[in-house]
């Protein structure tokens, strides 16, 4: 029997309960190891890199029960053994609302120990208070847009025999950036949407086929975190460039972006955490 078209019926506005007592159980942990199965990779990494998480929704309680807002930035690092589910964070940063707190350096500690806890590594957190808003840098990627091509395309999944190089060519250094990057939640299906920066130095990417292969994660369900892993060792393994970085910056959900970078090669510093016109 069909259902009736009303509210009643629909998946919209299903409640969600939010906890008022903090509670660092309410954080699930997930090994990144059994995907990084899936790559083939062991436990000597390819690469190096850090996952920037920046939670725009932090508030808690002073000791007087007078609320406190904050950003909190996150920079975990790519060995350590866990993610964490970014809805679980929601739940457990939602959890903070009512709890009262001496001030931001008792916050930080919290935050700190219990994160560092969920994701199996020392997580460096950074607040930045209403005070400081406005000194928030905004930005976009730099380097040449894959998008203007003008390609036809009907595969929706990630197919590494698109990616192809001109091994016989002089290596060149390039920057090629895509806001075409959207794959799928791996829990909820829900979309999640993102810019990529890829730079290399080796011989010269067919840029076609990269386009067609980032446009290919449309339908494809994987973590942030484990969709820019699978397209560093894609383009390590098929084009093999000398250097080579993969950086990403995914629009918030939830009011949490997270922005996985991985690479290769030394940087004189890590990747500008400027929030992107669509975050």
């Amino acid at each position: 029997m069909t259902q009736p078209n009303v509210p009643a019926f629909s998946p919209l506005g299903k409640p969600v309960v939010y906890q008022s007592a903090y509670d660092p159980g309410l954080l699930f942990s997930v090994p990144r190891a059994s995907q990084r199965d899936v790559l083939g990779l062991g436990s000597a990494l390819p690469f190096f890199g850090m996952d920037v998480w920046n939670a725009y929704e932090l508030s808690w309680l002073n000791l007087r029960g007078k609320p406190q807002v904050a950003i909190a930035r996150l920079l975990v690092p790519a060995d350590s053994p866990n993610i964490i589910e970014s809805k679980s964070l929601k739940l457990y940063l939602n959890a903070l609302n009512q709890s009262r707190l001496a001030g931001p350096e008792a916050l930080l500690a919290l935050l700190q120990a219990d994160l560092s806890a969920g994701f199996g590594a020392p997580v460096q957190i950074q607040l930045t208070g209403p005070e400081n808003f406005g000194k928030l840098k905004l930005g976009e990627f730099d380097g040449l847009l894959l998008d203007r091509l003008d390609i036809e395309i009907d595969r929706y999944q990630p197919d590494p025999g698109l990616l192809k190089s001109t091994q016989d060519n002089v290596p060149v250094e390039e920057t090629l950036v895509s806001h075409l990057l959207k794959s799928n939640c791996l829990v909820t299906g829900q979309p999640d949407w993102a810019s990529v920066q890829i730079r290399y130095v080796g011989a010269p990417i067919d840029q076609e086929g990269l386009l067609r292969y980032l446009i290919g994660y449309r339908e494809h369900h994987e973590f942030h975190e484990h969709c820019v892993e699978r397209i560093f060792v894609d383009l390590l393994r098929q084009c093999r460039p000398q250097k080579l970085m993969v950086n990403a910056r995914y629009t918030r959900r939830g009011g949490i972006d997270i922005n996985p970078w991985r690479s290769n090669f030394s940087l004189a510093q890590m990747p500008d955490n400027a929030r992107h016109g669509r975050q």
